[in-house]
């Protein structure tokens, strides 16, 4: 294992590997098994291909937006890292927290899909041991051993064959995405496709192509995975959209095959596809699976080997890039030490392997819950990829209005309007069609977000570095979110409380042979409805107009205690800034260094790097051109310094000397960083530039007692530096 406070992942994703990741984390059990329930019921073939298209278009909007902030900060933690970096640690931490739930969501979906696999292609094999009977579901302890196994095995995987698995994710991915696509042209040689009709008769066409495309952030999940990679490309982040949009066109064709196989075939016993997908609970073996029924049709048995070879494959790519986006992500909260810091550490493959340790212990006890409760929490997966792409839009925009990138302006606003959209069908169920939820899936979510809560306070209780706790908006929001949830939670169980209670009168009226009792039973059920779904909004509505009140109140009182704090600031600014150059001054590098001391003494230093800067010459600049040549020079020196040092706080403790006390990403590349400073260094011997010395030393918990004695070695290694640049023609005094 290497130290836990120098980790860093090697690159080893070719964009191909990328892309592999992309599609196979997005695409899984569901787009073969699923889709026909999910998107042909609902929509029918035409609003299903229209509303994939749509939310094609949304995650393009989306992938701009990532690609954006990937760029921008290449380092593990995906969205976790662009929200801490545009809008602090609580945001990120928020970010973080629904990450968790929806990657631990889609790799449990697909780990608990294998002893379905096993039901419909294999039989009872793995049906022995039953335990008991959750939410209506048979668990067997053998099924429960197979996803546990599948679950230990590709851990073992990304554990010990890091480089491997990525040449495999490609292998895989060009397996399923093959297969699928052969079995859709040679459909398209069979009996023509069989689109009537177009929509699902008696509900609006375009309700319909809405309902498909709000659950798009569901459909293309995990495309955005890679983006916790980013730190183990080894292609220009220039690259990275082009990969992005490849991934997501890639998954919005496979679900496009997958529809229309799936209703280009079905039993000659009904008329029509329709007939045929609202049928499907009552059928089972490959009769029950439309696109394997359509392959089997056309190309016998081999075409549904074809398929299960591709179902295989798809879910394995999903197991494998769940569970490495998620140790990415607790490798990243790791580092920040909001996880354990162990957690950060490699293995000798370059693996995280604690934290993909952690991904499979917590995830061997969900098979025993049943597949009806994997999926209330695979749907909450919708919810929660819709506030974390709002979330990324939004530090996509931050970023973009402070660089003043016009282009990725437009697509923060964009992808943060639509995922407001998308919160507002998904939060109020009648307002646009049915909910999109279940009820249960509601209550989890809620569950979850309080959960959160107590979490931040564990957190909250260990940062001695005051990181977290200073956005008291994101907690209000989420609690608001929390109120909308628990509404509709309420609203959709008096509504099936209310339609059970209906459907026994109606059984009473059916039996006593009470004309029109059915259709005046099903008026006030459809009234009681209504009713409800104008309650909550008139609810929300108020609740929402309350909120903005007191946001804005809050807003206003910051601002006059901002303005008291400017007061007092500026009288401490002037002692804690350096006049000349703006950086931070000597006096509050004492403050800093007597504030390290303490955290050195109580164990709670974390990792950290001090650089010792020195410009070589002034003295000669002095005497020669005069002491404003001198200050300009200064001031030279200190732009460098900044500029390369970016995320670290530089003190200027001397007439030429600068500190910078490193943490963080500069800590991480704090090699690379002092090569520049080095090189630029050299050039500018004979280019005629400002020339600075530096040396850096690392803190040791086990010898350094104060911060002083890590100032002292980077002090000595910086005089090396001097001695060297001095041999090779810089000025000195």
């Amino acid at each position: 294992m290497q130290n836990a406070s120098n980790p860093k992942l090697k690159p080893n994703l070719s964009p191909a590997g990328a892309w592999s990741f992309a599609l196979g984390t997005s695409i899984g059990w569901g787009s073969l098994v699923v889709t026909a329930n999910t998107y042909l019921a609902q929509a029918g073939p035409m609003g299903s291909l229209l509303g994939i298209g749509l939310g094609c278009l949304i995650m393009l909007i989306i992938s701009c937006n990532y690609a954006y902030m990937m760029s921008c900060f290449p380092e593990a933690g995906g969205a976790y890292a662009f929200a801490r970096e545009a809008f602090g640690y609580d945001h990120a931490f928020l970010n973080a927290w629904f990450l968790i739930l929806t990657y631990f969501a889609m790799l449990w979906a697909n780990a608990t899909s294998l002893p379905l696999f096993a039901r419909y292609f294999l039989g009872p094999v793995f049906q022995f041991g039953r335990l008991y009977t959750l939410f209506g579901y048979d668990v067997y302890f053998g099924e429960a051993l197979l996803s546990i196994f599948a679950i230990l095995l590709v851990a073992f995987l990304c554990i010990r064959f890091r480089d491997s698995i990525a040449r495999l994710m490609v292998g895989l991915v060009a397996l399923f995405s093959a297969g699928i696509t052969i079995a859709f042209i040679v459909s398209i040689f069979g009996d023509g496709f069989q689109i009537a009709p177009a929509f699902i008769p008696e509900k609006n066409s375009l309700s319909q192509i809405i309902r498909i495309a709000v659950i798009s952030p569901w459909a293309f999940i995990g495309f955005e995975s890679i983006s916790h990679t980013t730190e183990e490309f080894s292609f220009k982040h220039s690259r990275i959209f082009p990969v992005l949009l490849i991934s997501v066109i890639t998954t919005t064709l496979l679900y496009i095959f997958v529809i229309l196989l799936s209703v280009t075939a079905y039993p000659p016993e009904y008329s029509s596809w329709l007939e045929y997908i609202q049928d499907l609970d009552n059928l089972s073996g490959i009769d029950g699976l439309p696109a394997f029924y359509a392959a089997n049709r056309y190309m016998g048995s081999f075409g549904v080997g074809l398929l299960i070879i591709s179902l295989f494959a798809l879910i394995l790519t999903s197991l494998i890039g769940n569970i490495t986006a998620l140790s990415r992500l607790f490798y990243a909260l790791g580092k920040d030490d909001i996880l354990p810091t162990s957690f950060a550490g490699l293995n000798r493959h370059g693996a995280p392997s604690r934290a993909i340790l952690l991904v499979a212990v917590v995830s061997i006890f969900i098979p025993f819950l049943g597949r009806t409760a994997i999926g209330w929490i695979v749907d909450v997966t919708t919810l929660g990829a819709t506030l974390i792409y709002g979330i990324v839009s939004a530090s996509a925009l931050k970023l973009a209005n402070t660089r003043k990138d016009r282009l990725q302006r437009y697509t923060g606003i964009a992808g943060v309007a639509i995922m407001i959209g998308f919160g507002i069908y998904l939060l109020v169920p009648n307002l646009f069609g049915a909910g999109s939820m279940e009820a249960e899936s509601y209550f989890l979510f809620m569950v979850w977000a309080v959960l959160g809560f107590f979490i931040f306070r564990a957190v909250l209780r260990k940062d001695q570095a005051k990181r977290f706790g200073q956005s008291i908006i994101v907690w209000i929001a989420l609690l608001s979110l929390i109120l909308f949830v628990s509404l509709v939670w309420m609203s959709r169980n008096i509504m099936s409380a209310t339609t059970i209670g209906f459907q026994h009168i109606n059984a009473f009226y059916a039996s006593a042979d009470v004309p029109g009792g059915s259709s005046l039973i099903m008026q006030e059920i459809n009234n009681i409805r209504a009713a409800t779904s104008r309650s909550i909004i008139v609810v929300i509505l108020v609740f929402a107009l309350s909120l903005g009140v007191l946001l804005n109140n809050y807003a206003l009182m910051s601002r006059r205690v901002k303005n008291s704090e400017l007061q007092l600031g500026r009288v401490r600014d002037m002692a804690h800034r350096d006049p000349l150059t703006g950086v931070k001054s000597k006096h509050a590098y004492a403050e800093k260094e007597q504030e390290i001391d303490s955290l050195i003494k109580a164990g709670n230093a974390g990792a950290f790097a001090v650089v010792v800067c020195d410009v070589n010459g002034l003295k000669f600049i002095n005497d020669t051109q005069g002491h404003k040549a001198g200050d300009q020079y200064i001031r030279q020196a200190c732009h460098l310094i900044c500029e390369l040092f970016q995320h670290s706080p530089v003190y200027r403790t001397g007439g030429d000397e600068f500190v910078v006390l490193l943490a963080g990403r500069d800590y991480e590349q704090r090699e690379e960083i002092m090569k520049e400073l080095h090189e630029t260094s050299l050039a500018h011997i004979s280019e005629g530039g400002v020339v600075v010395s530096g040396g850096i030393s690392d803190f040791s918990a086990e010898n350094d007692t104060t911060i002083h004695t890590v100032f002292e070695r980077a002090d000595a290694l910086m005089y090396k530096e001097k001695q060297f640049l001095k041999s090779m023609g810089a000025a000195t005094r």
